[in-house]
């Protein structure tokens, strides 16, 4: 087996990706690893025909990324403790696509990532980012459920 030396783990802030992510920094902490904390912001959708008063579209965008900015500050400040190997980065896209694109492009060995676990009509209509990244992934993803309760 090849040592993990770069871990990406995509959050979305979610109770289920803050479990992923548990798992990623463990792992990061015992193989000595790099983490690599992606945020995708969901491609936007063109609200341009709809009235949303007092604030542009643009501004809208701006703002959403700074919210993301903001998110992820916490997040880090919460849940590294001690840890430093680490790297963040927000990019705007397609979930899946954004997350196979930043494993290529930081070579990593190991992507871990929540999931909902949604079946049927659910995984029909919403779709599944881990599914698309695990059948698209040149390295091994790791998927996390929330356990039962």
């Amino acid at each position: 087996m090849k040592p993990f030396t770069k871990i990406l783990i995509a959050i979305d802030f979610s109770e289920n990706s803050e479990c992923a992510f548990d798992y990623a920094l463990t792992l990061a902490t015992q193989f000595n690893a790099e983490l690599m904390i992606i945020h995708v912001i969901n491609e936007p959708v063109d609200l341009r025909g709809f009235y949303v008063p007092h604030i542009s579209f643009e501004q809208l965008e701006k703002e959403i990324e700074e919210s993301a900015v903001k998110m992820m500050k916490t997040f880090c400040s919460t849940k590294l403790g001690t840890f430093s190997n680490y790297k963040t980065d927000i990019v705007t896209g397609i979930p899946y696509d954004e997350i196979i694109a930043a494993a290529a492009r930081i070579d990593a060995s190991l992507i871990v990532l929540g999931t909902h676990g949604r079946t049927g009509i659910d995984r029909i209509l919403f779709g599944s980012t881990a599914e698309r990244v695990v059948r698209s992934a040149s390295c091994p993803v790791l998927t996390v459920r929330l356990p039962a309760v």
